[in-house]
Parts: structure tokens; sequence; C-alpha cells
């Protein structure tokens, strides 16, 4: 295993690139709704595109490996959906006070009290709906670099260009609530953790119960949360605080974005 942490360091590198998404989230005044709307719409776009565009059909692929197709097809969707309920579920246990979706204008640094409680539950919920995502991913950056350092490397950077939006989906609601830096950078900081966090239990303990169906199974769930996550929390708070138009270009972008990068790593 010599590829070992090499193939660490490159799961390490992709996860900790949500830091930079915070980084360039925190540059601009916590006042500015314009760049609240278009942030959450960009991020919500890259989220929509990298679940149906790369997870699903990665998902698919993955499940293929031991199953008939129209069987693997059966099961990438039933999980694609359990995902959606598993988050649902989650949404249904937050008080209705404190749910982010369920949200007003956004203030200046007066924002209410309420407000703020809210903005800082969504940035929770979406630290933990892509630290869930960073963890399979984190496996299958550190197997694939493992088995092949190239494609490790052509994997981590996939995944790190897609994790910069993510840190600042996370970044952009706590830095409005809380008004502090540093506490928006360490929730984005942290649920980019749990990519590493991945490959290491999952080379000492998942590994030889890895199978691909239930990878693949897991990587459909993922998908599912994150479209579940932007489309009842990020684009109606998008829309919320700002001009349609702002949240939809937002949105554009981030799938535009996403595309091409994805195009020129392929």
């Amino acid at each position: 295993m010599n590829n070992y942490y090499p193939a660490l360091g490159l799961t390490l590198l992709a996860g900790l690139s949500t830091g930079i998404g915070s980084l360039l989230a925190l540059m601009v005044d916590h006042t500015n709704k314009k760049f609240l709307t278009f942030a959450l719409g960009f991020s919500a776009g890259i989220m929509l595109y990298v679940s149906f565009v790369e997870i699903m059909p990665e998902s698919g692929m993955t499940i293929r490996e031991e199953m008939p197709e129209k069987m693997a097809a059966w099961i990438t969707t039933v999980a694609f959906f359990g995902g959606m309920l598993f988050i649902w579920l989650i949404d249904q246990l937050v008080p209705d006070f404190e749910n982010p979706h369920e949200m007003s204008m956004i203030g200046t640094m007066n924002t209410a009290p309420t407000e703020e409680a809210r903005l800082h539950r969504m940035g929770i919920f979406t630290a933990v709906a892509i630290a869930i995502h960073n963890f399979p991913e984190g496996l299958a950056v550190f197997f694939s670099a493992l088995s092949d350092q190239n494609l490790g490397v052509v994997i981590a950077a996939t995944i790190a260009l897609h994790n910069i939006p993510e840190g600042m989906a996370v970044a952009v609601p706590i830095y409005f609530a809380t008004k502090s830096r540093m506490r928006a950078f360490s929730y984005s900081f942290l649920s980019g953790l749990a990519e590493p966090l991945g490959a290491i239990i999952g080379y000492a303990l998942l590994k030889p119960f890895l199978t691909p169906v239930v990878f693949g199974s897991v990587l459909a769930a993922v998908a599912g949360i994150m479209v579940y996550i932007s489309l009842d929390e990020l684009l109606p708070a998008a829309e919320e605080y700002g001009e349609h138009h702002i949240a939809i270009s937002g949105l554009i972008l981030g799938m535009v974005i996403m595309a091409v990068s994805l195009l020129m790593l392929n």
C-alpha cells in the first residue's frame, strides 16, 4: 500500500476545498442581499447538476457491476427517493419557528433573532448534507487513488471544484445569521473534513463490506438528499431574499461552471 498517503492527501485536499468556497463567500459584506440570493442559487445549481449528471449515473454504473441493468435502475431510483425521504423526516423534526424553510426577508445588522435562528439552522442542515455527500466522495477519491494515482488526481480535482460552491452554501447562511466569519468558516471547514474521514473509515473498517451495490445505493441516496436541500432550502431562500432573476442566474451559472469543469477534466 505505497499509495496510502498520497491517496489520503488527495482526499484531504479535495475535502478542504470547501474552505476555499467559504473564504470567497466571506469576502462580501453580509448585508448584501443580492449576493446572498446569487450565492444560494449558484450553490443549488451546482448541487442539482452534480446530483443528476454525475452522482446518479455513477450510482447506476456501480450497481450494475453486480446487478442486471433493470434491477440496478430500480435500486438506484429507490435509493434516490430514500435519501429524499430521510432528509424530509429530519426536516419534520425541526420546530416550525426554527424551520429554515419558513424564513422571512433577511435584514441588515439588526436581523431579528428568529430569522437568524432559521438561517443558522439552514446552514447546519446544508453542512450536514454536504458532510454526508463528502463521506462517500472521500471513499471514491481514496480507493481510486489507491489503484491508480492518475485517476485519483482527476477525481479529486473534479470533486474539489464542486466542493468550492458547496463551501459557499454552508458559509453564507451561517455568516448572515451569526455575523461571525470564523464560525461560518469553521462549519464549512468541518463539513469538508468528512471527505478524508470517509476515506480513513472506509479503508480501516468498511472495505470488506463495501460492495458495489451498497456503495452505489449510498451515492444515489446522497443525490436525493442534495436535490431535496436544493429545492426545499436553497432555492426558496434565494427567492425570498432577492430578485427572482438573480436566483435563477446564479442557478444557471452554477450548472454551467460545473458542466464545463467536468467536460474539461473528463
